[in-house]
């Protein structure tokens, strides 16, 4: 009996992270009055929102078996980029507020084609990519914000919509684009064949290479998404923009189902396991626990979900 619960619990990831999620809400709930205040929740939601848009990336990159470890340092740049635009050149806010997210497409695409076309590890790679774009931020900036953001698209970071942060829908919006693309149309398709097999999809006729970079590009997008809406909140160009936006979505999205080895999963599970590692990190702070508390927490939930998806999945498939 018990055998047959965890096996439906493996073959179907979502009724396992939604299982989670209850029990962490309700323990969140017990632990402090104050989590389910509409305050907190509003917290959650906006810091849900930032962190959630790389997620949704990440886990289309790992579906293709893929991972892209410079999202964090595209989101950081091209909101600085951003802030000098507004700021320095004098450029209307929400023209620059859309150059930017064609920077971060672009620049996700080269991490693509780098990746194709020297047949080079995804991780390795986008590594030294992280390294060169974060640089490239303090170089630009020497470590200073760029304040004096035009108030014109504040509302984008910290404005509100039937009581919810507009961040979060804007999430909520482009999650459901992404689940259009990868469960109902045949780049989606494409994209598990690619993760599943991919000397088997090439020999199927599929152009692996232009789905590879597409989904890089698209996750760039999402990254320049993400730091021009914090870019807008904080009413700043902040150069740490993106330091923490590395480990935890690769753990949200393992949590959610997606594993590392490619061609399985969703995006909408991976917004769930976000959903658990944003509640987690919201009771430490509440608990008036050390924030430093919070890498680490982070870094341990990478490595428990990254071995207990491997550990299972081998398990289950032996038998």
């Amino acid at each position: 009996m018990l055998r047959n619960i965890t096996g439906f619990m493996v073959s179907n990831p979502l009724s396992g992270v939604i299982s989670v999620l209850v029990i962490i809400l309700v323990s969140a709930s017990l632990l402090s009055e104050s989590f389910l205040n509409s305050y907190n929740l509003v917290i959650i939601a906006r810091t849900l929102a930032f962190i959630g848009l790389i997620t949704i990336g990440q886990s289309m990159l790992m579906i293709l078996g893929e991972l892209d470890l410079s999202l964090g340092a595209i989101g950081g740049f091209c909101g600085v980029i951003g802030g000098i635009m507004m700021v320095h050149m004098g450029l209307n806010p929400w023209l620059s507020f859309g150059m930017c997210l064609v920077v971060g497409t672009f620049f996700g695409a080269i991490n693509g084609l780098l990746v194709t076309l020297l047949r080079l590890p995804s991780l390795v790679l986008t590594i030294g990519m992280a390294g060169v774009y974060g640089g490239l931020n303090l170089v630009i900036t020497k470590g200073v914000a760029i304040t004096g953001i035009p108030e014109e698209i504040g509302f984008m970071g910290s404005g509100a919509w039937l009581g919810m942060p507009v961040p979060f829908w804007v999430m909520l919006v482009l999650l459901a684009l992404a689940c259009f693309i990868t469960l109902k149309t045949p780049f989606g398709r494409y994209m598990y064949a690619v993760g599943s097999n991919l000397p088997a999809a090439q020999m199927l006729g599929i152009r692996t290479d232009r789905v590879r970079v597409g989904v890089f590009a698209f996750a760039g997008f999402l990254s320049a998404l993400a730091g021009m809406l914090m870019v807008a909140r904080l009413g700043s160009a902040q150069p740490s923009i993106g330091d923490s936006w590395v480990l935890g979505p690769i753990a949200a999205a393992v949590i959610g189902g997606v594993p590392t080895t490619g061609g399985i999963g969703t995006p909408f599970g991976a917004i769930f396991g976000a959903a658990i590692i944003g509640v987690i990190n919201n009771i430490i702070v509440l608990l008036g626990v050390s924030p430093y508390w919070q890498a680490m927490v982070t870094g341990g939930i990478v490595v428990i979900a990254i071995s207990l998806d491997s550990i299972s999945r081998r398990y289950f498939k032996r038998d």
